[in-house]
């Protein structure tokens, strides 16, 4: 069986590409009730539930999986680090697809970081209103952040009671959650910007699936101070299994699959 870690809206196309092309069930697997249901296809069984090591070797051996596609998101690094060595213990094959991300402008109020952390310090030098709409994981490092003592934060994040339920744990008011699903239009964005005062808009660069675009764009048009989180990205010259494309990921899979 084939399991393809579908964290992301690439990794539900290509479960949904492979139960379709190759007539056999596959296995997905999301974090939430919600990602269940948007994976619900024909031919593609769901599991719910973040997954450690020990977890994904039973998982592994349980469905019996012999090729594994990791499309989490491009910044879930743990989880790419912690499934790559598992199939190296347990000689399944890997395939990993990470989308490319958004070319980034030369624009003179854009600063890339390497973490939460620093785009909360950098954030910090460069407005008193703050737009996160960088997830809600990475929420604690800009709140619990000294350098934004004194400043606004606006959390953007998904409509999930137990995410909203984060937010407020960490000190956000109902005031400053935006509580929607995106991508969002650059229209959208303007007007989101405009409505919350934002000085600053901190992003992750997660290609345009993530609406990484409409970001950059909404946020030059408007004159404001971007702070981008740099991703790692893994290279495809030092591992030819990765790929940035479904269609030649799945014929790679293919061919795999027939040897």
């Amino acid at each position: 069986m084939i399991w393809v870690l579908a964290g992301t809206q690439d990794g539900r196309e290509i479960a949904s590409v492979l139960a379709t092309e190759r007539k056999e069930t596959v296995l997905v697997t999301v974090v939430s009730e919600y990602g269940k249901r948007l994976a619900e296809l024909p031919n593609v069984k769901v599991l719910v539930g973040s997954l450690d090591g020990a977890a994904m070797r039973d998982v592994i051996k349980q469905y019996q999986i012999t090729l594994l596609v990791d499309a989490s998101h491009p910044y879930a690094r743990q989880v790419t680090e912690t499934v790559r060595q598992v199939c190296v213990e347990l000689a399944t094959t890997y395939v990993r697809y990470e989308r490319p991300p958004v070319p980034l402008p030369d624009y003179d109020k854009l600063v890339v970081v390497s973490s939460a952390e620093a785009a909360a310090k950098a954030a910090s030098t460069l407005g008193k209103v703050v737009f996160l709409t960088t997830g809600s994981r990475t929420l604690a490092a800009f709140a619990q952040s000294p350098t934004l003592r004194n400043h606004r934060l606006i959390a953007r994040v998904l409509p999930d009671a137990a995410v909203i339920g984060q937010c407020e744990a960490l000190g956000f008011t109902p005031k400053d959650i935006v509580a929607l699903q995106g991508p969002f239009s650059e229209e959208l964005n303007c007007a989101l910007f405009q409505q919350y005062e934002a000085d600053v808009i901190v992003m992750k660069n997660s290609g345009v699936i993530g609406g990484s675009d409409s970001k950059l764009a909404a946020a030059m048009k408007l004159q404001l101070a971007v702070v981008v989180i740099e991703r790692q990205m893994t290279s495809v010259k030092e591992n030819s299994s990765v790929f940035s494309e479904i269609e030649p990921l799945v014929a790679y899979i293919n061919q795999c699959k027939k040897n």
